[in-house]
């Protein structure tokens, strides 16, 4: 492994069925004030909210709520949820669902006593907070972001089209408690399902796909990819399967609690394409993903030919005896598109409501970033979003 780096992760897991009682562990932490945030509605429907609310209740909380948090969580919701945590004086942020609902609670928490503007502040100008946040905990009720044990939050301005994310450095900022129960996954709809899959997969792929070294973290995420592809296809056909979901919850949480980037440099062009469809188009996260991975990794497979070899035979068990090591690579990223049309993925821009002339737009609104095999220009960008459209 090349480079020299720290590593601290300092969020508590409680893992299994019988996960949320421990939160009677975590609450007496904290102060009396605290306020719960959800999504659209789903936990009342499958009981996981009155759950909750009873704990709360039990250990003596007074509970203020923002609820209707969104998929892609807006800065208007997040200037609501910064004068909801004020007036209520809140000692603890509760997010209980899935990776928007973690992703906006952290975006609160730097927020509340912040003198500055959040959205200039943190992602214009891309600062750290310079006061006081608030702690986090999650109860997850969906996999895919890896929200519940990183620093990252992910919010989208609709006046701007812009969908951007800032990983604080600061790991403060991660949750302090994170829950974990499968069965709390078990009621999501297929396509949630599926786009949750991918997005724990682009992931792993991002940061796999640079540097050139022997590195331990490429061997992990071999391994996780291998776990995510087995475990997603017994789900795709039995959504039921407890053990299936479990590990899914599992690989997503390790495929972005930043143990894999350790002595990386990491490719984050996919998911700066993604966010950047999202923001014009308000599609699921893991469906944009879908839709623009191939033709990135098809562009920048000539610079990095022996990653995506390794990454044929590793993962995909393509034999490479009588081939090139781009064909073999080729034939890797082959085997990926098949897997994606197994589990139904959305597979191009035109599927998520994106039109041919929002294209522009988008890659405007796409953030270059170094560290991949290539950096793109702007006209590259827009051969990937016009190879994706189709």
């Amino acid at each position: 492994m090349l480079g020299n780096f720290s590593y601290c992760n300092p969020t508590k897991l409680y893992f299994g069925d019988d996960s949320l009682r421990y939160l009677n562990a975590e609450l007496p932490k904290y102060g009396d004030n605290v306020v719960l945030i959800y999504g659209g509605g789903s936990i009342k429907k499958n009981g996981i909210y009155d759950e909750v609310v009873q704990i709360l209740k039990d250990n003596g909380k007074h509970v203020a709520e923002i609820s209707g948090v969104m998929p892609n969580p807006t800065v208007d919701k997040l200037y609501e949820g910064v004068d909801i945590a004020r007036r209520h004086q809140a000692d603890l942020l509760l997010a209980v669902g899935g990776g928007s609902v973690c992703d906006y609670a952290k975006a609160v928490s730097v927020s509340v006593n912040c003198a500055d503007d959040p959205w200039e502040k943190y992602y214009i100008r891309f600062e750290e907070p310079d006061c006081e946040t608030l702690p986090v905990g999650c109860v997850l009720t969906m996999v895919g972001t890896g929200s519940e044990m990183n620093a990252g939050a992910v919010i989208t301005n609709p006046h701007t089209h812009q969908k951007i994310g800032h990983v604080f450095a600061d790991e403060n900022i991660m949750p302090k408690f994170s829950i974990l129960n499968p069965k709390y996954t078990l009621t999501l709809p297929r396509e949630q399902m599926i786009a949750g899959i991918y997005d724990i997969f682009n992931h792993i792929c991002e940061q796999y796909f640079s540097g050139a070294d022997d590195n331990t973290s490429d061997y992990l995420s071999e391994g996780l990819m291998r776990a995510v592809i087995d475990a997603s296809r017994v789900a795709n056909q039995d959504m039921q399967n407890y053990e299936a979901r479990s590990n899914l919850m599992w690989a997503a949480t390790w495929a972005l609690n930043t143990l894999l980037s350790r002595g990386k440099s990491t490719d984050w062009m996919v998911h700066m394409l993604g966010q950047s469809v999202g923001a014009y188009t308000n599609a699921t996260h893991g469906m944009t993903l879908s839709a623009v991975s191939l033709p990135y990794y098809r562009h920048i497979l000539p610079y990095g030919v022996p990653k995506f070899k390794r990454f044929a035979v590793n993962v995909w068990g393509i034999d490479p005896q009588g081939k090139t090591d781009e064909q073999t690579a080729l034939e890797g990223l082959a085997a990926m598109e098949g897997w994606m049309r197994e589990l139904d993925l959305v597979m191009n821009l035109s599927a998520l409501g994106a039109t041919e002339d929002m294209l522009d737009g988008i890659a405007d609104g796409t953030i270059v970033l170094p560290g991949g095999y290539k950096v793109l220009e702007r006209a590259e960008i827009l051969d990937i979003l016009k190879e994706s459209f189709a």
